[in-house]
């Protein structure tokens, strides 16, 4: 899996028994090198000879995935003929449901090569073309993995962009993504202190709220639609974010307002559609984020706030661990989407398969 926040490459060796239940057998994270980072947030931008840089940095992508598969190999002493497939995200570079597309670059043919396994990739496409928004993706996992009997919860991941899936002990699974989550502050962060992201939001939390700035960010009108929904990059990028702006805002109040609209942007989607929920469980590397995590405790109090480690999961690897998921149904020729989550008009097998 590598997201919107693109920093790299979380990959996972995930197995499975024949009921389903998932093991995390290994893990490995290999950062993108600074070139490629830079290429890629480029090319989620208009630009010259777009299609011939995307081929090139799909190529570039592929054989990044397969050094990671390298590494997780390496690690458990298995071959590439011990595995039944790769669930290869890719890199989105464009995600416009609403015209009824999504791109995620990787090259899966590149990597099934270079690797000799089989790949499964493009699981987002299929939802949209039966009418979804091809995200969130993760709900079903979510549902399959931490769905606890008698005991309401929400996973929320806080990538470049955040999801939440509600979980209702024997209710209807839904979710929908919420707004920015890392997206916004590590770019604002880079641009400021050279650094990939704030860690543990101690930039932020030095900083104070601007209440007029957080007033036109909070007034989006993303944050108003209806579930189910979706967004990225194509709709909270730093063009948006520097229209609001103004020259005396310091830099450091700027990421404090930045973390309090992400925090809001989680807290008020929970607080508006599943009030009800006891335990919130955060995955991703928001997760991370101490000074995220504190805001998000004090906007959802009394409610639970904790990390999907006490599930089972690492926070960091759930989203590739739910790949791994979404390959194995679609292999098995199972759906992978929930229309309650994505919008799609039904179930949908997910993915197309490039075969060793």
């Amino acid at each position: 899996m590598s997201g919107t926040s693109l920093d790299g490459v979380d990959a996972v060796l995930v197995s499975f028994n024949q009921a389903g239940a998932t093991r995390l057998e290994a893990q490995a994270y290999l950062a993108f090198q600074d070139d490629l980072q830079e290429q890629l947030l480029a090319i989620n931008s208009r630009g010259e000879n777009e299609i011939e840089r995307s081929c090139l940095l799909a190529n570039q992508l592929a054989r990044t995935y397969a050094n990671s598969i390298k590494m997780l190999l390496q690690q458990t002493s298995l071959k590439a003929v011990d595995i039944v497939a790769i669930g290869n995200h890719g890199q989105t570079i464009r995600h416009r449901p609403e015209l009824g597309f999504t791109v995620q670059i990787g090259n899966s043919a590149l990597l099934a090569e270079l690797s000799g396994i089989s790949v499964v990739s493009d699981f987002r496409s299929r939802d949209i073309a039966a009418g979804g928004q091809g995200a969130p993706l993760v709900p079903a996992f979510h549902r399959a993995v931490f769905s606890p009997p008698a005991i309401h919860r929400i996973i929320v991941n806080i990538g470049g962009i955040s999801n939440l899936s509600d979980l209702p002990p024997g209710g209807s699974v839904t979710g929908f993504d919420c707004g920015p989550g890392n997206l916004l502050m590590n770019a604002w962060t880079q641009r400021h202190t050279g650094q990939n992201y704030d860690r543990d939001g101690n930039w932020a939390a030095s900083g104070c709220l601007i209440p007029t700035l957080l007033k036109a960010l909070e007034a989006h009108p993303f944050l108003r639609q209806a579930p189910p929904k979706s967004t990225g990059r194509d709709t909270f990028h730093m063009a948006w974010l520097e229209t609001l702006l103004k020259t005396e805002y310091a830099a450091v109040d700027v990421q404090a307002t930045l973390l309090e609209f992400s925090a809001r942007c989680i807290g008020v989607a929970i607080r508006q559609h599943f009030s009800s929920a006891e335990e919130i469980y955060l995955c991703g590397g928001g997760a991370h984020n101490r000074t995220l995590v504190s805001r998000l405790e004090h906007l959802l109090s009394p409610k639970k706030v904790m990390p999907t480690d006490k599930l089972g999961i690492g926070a960091d690897w759930v989203e590739a661990a739910a790949f791994a998921w979404l390959a194995r149904q679609t292999m098995l020729g199972q759906p992978g989407n929930l229309p309650s989550a994505t919008g799609a008009t039904g179930l949908r097998i997910l993915g197309a398969i490039y075969a060793k």
